[in-house]
């Protein structure tokens, strides 16, 4: 298509961006086309063990997320506990003078 060309003089800068869109689009949609008939032809059993691994991986994913958090708020609780400690010590050694 002539009008999909950066060069064209009809065309402005915004239309072009847009048709560029509406292009990535097409080739996203054929894309998904492809993998949904390749879906449809495959057995179902198939699909279905690859959806069980699929969950399986992202349980394991969410497994390990939660326990990173976990492990940094607790790292942050004994961070800001000894940082109150370090500021009693402080004071009473103040108090103390």
């Amino acid at each position: 298509n002539p009008l999909l060309r950066a060069s064209n003089p009809l065309v402005t800068d915004l239309e072009q961006e847009v048709l560029d869109e509406y292009s990535r689009l097409l080739g996203n949609v054929n894309k998904l086309s492809d993998k949904l008939s390749d879906l449809a032809g495959s057995p179902s059993s198939l699909t279905l063990d690859g959806l069980r691994l699929l969950e399986r991986k992202t349980a394991t994913v969410c497994t390990l997320l939660k326990a990173s958090v976990y492990s940094i708020v607790l790292q942050q609780q004994i961070f800001n506990e000894s940082e109150e400690q370090q500021q009693q010590q402080a004071q009473q050694e103040e108090q103390q003078q």
